[in-house]
Formats: C-alpha cells, structure tokens, sequence
C-alpha cells in the first residue's frame, strides 16, 4: 500500500514528517511525502528557528506525480502553514487520492485552548471546510474547541460528525482522567492513561501510528487502542530518558511492541 503525508519538515525535534515517515514506513506501507515547510526546528519552545513556506515547491512536485500517475491509498494532511495550502490539499487528494481511498486530517491549530502563531479564527473555518472531505479527522482537546467553540467533548465529537463520519478528539482531559471520543456509528469513549505535562511530538506520533494500523486493515477501536499503548509506553520512556522534551518523543525502542501486536492483529 502507497499512502502519502503531507507535513512539515523540522530539522531537530522529532515531529510531523520526521516522525510520519519512519512510523508509517515500519508498519509495512510505502510511505511518500509532501512537505509543506522546512524549518530549523520546531517552534515549541525553540527561538530563533528559521521557517521556509514550501508552496510553490509544493506545485512543482504534484505536477511531477502528476506525470508519472501516482494514487494512494491513504493521504494523511497535518501541518498546513496556510489558507493557499489548505486549499491546495485539497486538490492535492482530488488528483491522487484512489477512488476507495482513505483521507485522514489531523487538524494542526493550536494548544492549551489557544491558537498558535500565524492562526486565527478565519483560518480554523478554512480547516473545517478540510475537515469536511476527510475520512478520520484527529483534532486534540484544543483543535476540537478552536473548530466547535465549546469545551464538551460530547457536544464537539456530535458537532464534528456533522462534517466527518470518524472524527476522534484525542488528548481529552476531564477532571482527572483522559480519554479518546470518537464516532464509529455511534459515539464512544476510550478511557487512556496519561502522563502529566507537555510531550511534543506525541501527537504526530499518534496521527501516524494510527493510519500505520488503518491501512494494516484493523477496525478503529483496535487501530486506537494499540496506537494509544504505543504512545504511552513511548511518553514513559521519555520521562525517564529525556531531560529536555521539546526534542521530541523516545518513540523508536517502544516500536517494536507496536509492530509486534500490529502484525499479529493484521493477521487475524
């Protein structure tokens, strides 16, 4: 299976594309990207980092698949730096997404209930009209206030599912538990354990292993709760292991575990 990600590239601090493609590359899937802008580091927590939009780069290359006929199976969109680019991935997925193809967007806004830099309340309504020709749409418990305006997630997961059949609303923190709300024909909870403070990259690490078990063929609730095992098991060891978290997440030993249970799920 070919599926593509379209992201960022940061140089130092593992997250969006860095992290996309060797996540999606050890589930089993051909893994192509698009990067969307290229950046010294992250911005999260970093100063002084530098940032190149990529949009006209951007056009080059479709026009390039273009010629050589490329389809995928799944497209998977985060970071998007722009309006423009928002609008362009959504050519991008009517020019390569294959017919019964999954779209999966992961809603990139904002954290602790405020946008980040350069975004806004015009720019949230443009990704919802993303939203809206996605598959799985995968907003954290800010993205889905920043779209819905309201901090029920009840409220906001029936809100969301009138634009997307599978919205999943991760990272929700109500009074001291967390938990995953996502549609799969009906509204459902999944209760997760979590770690106390901010994990960067973890999201991205999530987006990705989720779509990695989607495309092995596994039925959401249990593509959700490996992916969710795994990026516990990760944010523990890099509470134990790393000193200074905004260089991303200890991901790469919690893999296996993963890729194990995955492969035996897929075979089933």
């Amino acid at each position: 299976m070919r599926v593509l990600a379209v992201n960022d590239i940061s140089c130092v601090g593992k997250c969006s594309l860095t992290v996309a493609l060797p996540v999606l590359t050890a589930c089993g899937l051909t893994c192509d990207i698009l990067p969307t802008a290229l950046l010294s580091t992250h911005t999260g927590g970093f100063t002084g980092y530098t940032f190149l939009p990529l949009d006209e780069e951007m056009k080059k290359i479709a026009d390039h698949w273009e010629t050589l006929g490329l389809k995928y199976d799944l497209i998977y969109s985060g970071y998007l730096g722009s309006r423009a680019q928002i609008d362009f991935v959504k050519d991008i997925r009517r020019r390569f997404l294959k017919e019964d193809g999954v779209f999966v967007v992961d809603p990139v806004l904002g954290d602790n209930f405020t946008f980040y830099k350069g975004f806004d309340d015009a720019f949230a309504r443009e990704m919802l009209s993303l939203c809206a020709e996605a598959d799985y749409i995968l907003p954290n418990e800010t993205e889905s206030f920043l779209l819905t305006g309201t901090r029920d997630f009840s409220k906001a997961l029936g809100t969301l599912h009138e634009v997307c059949p599978h919205p999943i609303i991760t990272g929700a923190k109500s009074e001291e538990e967390y938990n995953i709300y996502y549609m799969d024909g009906e509204e459902k909870r999944m209760p997760i354990p979590c770690v106390e403070g901010s994990f960067h990259g973890a999201g991205d690490v999530f987006a990705s292993a989720l779509c990695g078990c989607l495309m092995r063929g596994l039925p959401l609730e249990r593509a959700l709760s490996l992916t969710a095992q795994f990026c516990y098991r990760a944010i523990l060891r890099t509470q134990q292991e790393v000193k200074d978290r905004k260089y991303g997440l200890s991901y790469e030993r919690e893999i296996y575990p993963f890729l194990d249970a995955l492969e035996s799920e897929a075979r089933n």
